[in-house]
């Protein structure tokens, strides 16, 4: 996880999001009352623990993971939905949870967004699409008379493939696939860099989720946007990332480049995750099924959270816990992997 190098020998360019030791817990205690009658203590759930990667300029960083393994924590810490118990995260340099509770929050949150994973819920049934896409610009002060706000609305939904005559319709009016469009659009409204995608086609057919994942390719392209895209489908991750993170039980277990991850994937969690995956080539090879549940996140196992579903689990494994390093060009938190035992 290093900075980028330029061609020409020119200097090293900085990634433009870096996560160091990120961590986030929340409180699952009963209400007061029954605690104090009952005696018991304030529980906690590790949701984030200890995450570290960088995103380069222009490029897909994919999460996986099976649900409740921290993957959506981890997007909403990364445009300040939630501030971090510990660890840090710089944009460009600053440190954001820092800078988003200054005077200069305002100029940062413009150039990041979010979009949700379902559509039907992340727009205001009641507002018009004119006031969905146009809210953002009209929060940031982007528009000097509201006389630009049509002529901006109608760009933002031409270029997601809507027309300006849907400006004046209620979201209850579009398919899904259009709903998204238009939260896309939103996002857009203050030019972005940076963009935190939230399983933003899982509750899309699959023909409309080729086409909003074709649209967010060509918007990539074409403003050099940066993005974390949080998914469990392998298949969209495989067609839009540039590097894979896996995550159990809120860390990291492997992250790699998209290639080297699907071609030869180094973690157990990681080969089940790919051997669950339907192989349409019937290429015969042997796969290993997903074994056992994963752990209560409330009471994680010591060492490897892995380690009660792993076939290739020692005594180390249940006693240590490994950390995310360098192996044959990946990145793996795994002692099997690293002692040669898989």
């Amino acid at each position: 996880m290093t900075a980028s190098t330029k061609p020409d020998g020119l200097a090293p360019t900085a990634p433009l999001v870096e996560v160091r030791d990120l961590a986030k817990s929340f409180e699952v205690s009963s209400p007061w009352l029954e605690r104090v009658l009952a005696r018991e203590p304030r529980r906690f759930i590790r949701a984030v623990d200890g995450v570290s990667f960088d995103i380069e300029r222009g490029q897909t960083l994919a999460l996986v993971g099976e649900s409740g393994c921290g993957k959506s924590t981890v997007a909403r810490l990364l445009v300040g939905l939630h501030r971090p118990d510990a660890g840090s995260i710089r944009f460009d340099g600053v440190d954001l949870p820092q800078t988003l509770k200054s005077p200069r929050a305002g100029a940062l949150r413009r150039r990041l967004q979010m979009i949700f994973q379902d559509p039907y819920a992340s727009l205001n049934p009641r507002w018009t699409v004119a006031d969905i896409v146009g809210e953002p610009l009209l929060e940031h002060r982007l528009i000097a008379h509201r006389s630009e706000l049509v002529e901006r609305v109608a760009a933002l939904l031409g270029s997601v493939g809507l027309s300006a005559d849907d400006a004046g319709k209620l979201p209850h009016q579009f398919s899904g696939g259009q709903r998204q469009r238009i939260s896309i659009a939103r996002a857009l409204a203050t030019n972005p860099e940076f963009l935190v995608c939230d399983e933003p086609t899982s509750a899309l057919d699959v023909s409309v989720q080729a086409q909003v994942l074709n649209l967010m390719g060509d918007l990539q392209r074409r403003h050099g946007l940066t993005f974390v895209l949080i998914s469990h489908n392998l298949a969209v991750v495989r067609h839009v990332s540039d590097r894979v993170g896996v995550m159990y039980l809120g860390r990291l277990v492997e992250l790699a480049d998209r290639n080297v991850l699907f071609a030869r994937p180094l973690h157990p969690y990681t080969r089940m995750l790919l051997d669950a995956v339907p192989d349409l080539a019937m290429s015969g090879r042997v796969r290993q099924p997903i074994s056992g549940e994963v752990p209560n996140p409330m009471q994680p196992p010591a060492g490897c959270g892995f380690h009660p579903r792993c076939p290739n689990a020692n005594e180390r494994c249940r006693v240590e816990r490994p950390l995310l390093l360098p192996f044959e060009g990946a990145m793996v938190a795994c002692h099997a992997a690293a002692e040669g035992r898989l």
